[in-house]
This record gives structure tokens, sequence and C-alpha cells, in this order.
């Protein structure tokens, strides 16, 4: 019944590894779509960036467009830490609610938490055991690019705030290397699957 910590830089290939490990029947717990649901419209998240970073972040149905909050964040020092002490806590609280609701009503298969600042937000709390996934830089800028649309410069901006894999690896149980083929990545998660008890 573990709770695994899923982490890596931008285009590193962890929505790729968390599909493969659903498959092999984990449940899947993705902060992205968690920071996503915290933006809502009327929620404490929504109001407390709202407040912050004023209106003009919005989209016209009211949600926070994340492409302008992200402009402003990446572009100026010190910001991205403004927003990160707001919605992290709150992330949070609801990445452990939902791990505890699936624990409660009886799922024994392992957790996966998916999430890129497990370790900047000091979230490895939430986790048993912690998997890094690594790409080399250049294979990051390309894949970013063909699939995100972000320029080499754009990509090169995130993979400066974010933590090295160096870095990531000091709290890793594990590393899943990703400069391979889709096949290859499927063979080390399996591999690593294997590991947990289920």
């Amino acid at each position: 019944m573990n709770t695994v910590g899923l982490t890596g830089g931008i285009g590193s290939g962890k929505s790729t590894v968390s599909e493969i490990l659903a498959r092999l029947g984990a449940v899947v717990i993705d902060a992205d779509k968690v920071g996503h649901d915290i933006y809502l419209p009327g929620t404490e998240g929504w109001q407390k960036v709202v407040d912050r970073f004023g209106k003009e972040i919005l989209a016209d149905d009211e949600t926070i467009d994340r492409k302008k909050l992200a402009t402003i964040v990446f572009g100026t020092d010190g910001v991205l830490e403004e927003l990160n002490a707001i919605v992290h806590p709150i992330m949070y609280k609801e990445i452990k609610k939902r791990i505890f609701s699936f624990r409660a009503t009886g799922t024994k298969t392992p957790i996966i938490v998916e999430a890129a600042i497990l370790i900047e937000a000091k979230w490895i709390s939430l986790a048993d055991i912690v998997w890094v996934v690594e790409t080399d830089k250049a294979a990051v800028v390309d894949r970013v690019s063909s699939q995100r649309g972000m320029s080499p410069e754009e990509t090169e901006a995130r993979i400066g705030k974010q933590l090295s894999n160096l870095q990531r690896r000091e709290h890793a149980h594990l590393v899943i290397r990703n400069n391979g083929t889709v096949a290859d990545l499927e063979r080390e998660v399996c591999a690593a699957w294997d590991t947990l008890s289920v």
C-alpha cells in the first residue's frame, strides 16, 4: 500500500509514467489537476490568487488564465515565491485529503502523487517513497517545443526556476531515466512497479 511521490522537471515524462502506472493498476493523483481545481472560481485558492494578482489574470469565463499568470510569475523575480506561498498549502491539504479518502474507502493499490514541485513545496511527507523521472536537457527542450509550443528560451527559463536533476536525486528512492523510446520507458516503469507492495 505504498504512496509514491512521482516528480521530475518540465518535459521529463512524468505524465507518461503516470499513465503507464495507471494501466498497471495504480491510483494517480495529478497535482497539476488539483491545482486547476483550486483555481476554479469561488474557491479559496481562486480568491487569494485574484486578490494578489488582479482580475487581469482571468479568462472570459472568470477562471484563472494560467498562461497570463505564468507570464507574470516567470517574468518577475520573487513573484513565483509569492504565488507558491498562496497555493502550495492549499494544494497540500487537498492532495492529503484525496489520499486519505482513497485509503478510507479501501484502496489497497499504490497511490501515485504526480507533482513537479513535490520536493520544492516540501510535500515529500505525503509519500512513502519518491521516484524521480529524468530526461537529458536537449531532449526536454525538443519535447516541450513540439508538445507545448514553447520556445527554447521559454523552456530554459522554466528549467532555470526548477531544481536540477542532481538536486532531485538527493531525495529519490528510485530514478526512472527517460531518454529512449516509449517501450524503453515502459520497461523501466514496470520494473519500478514490481518493487512496490501491491
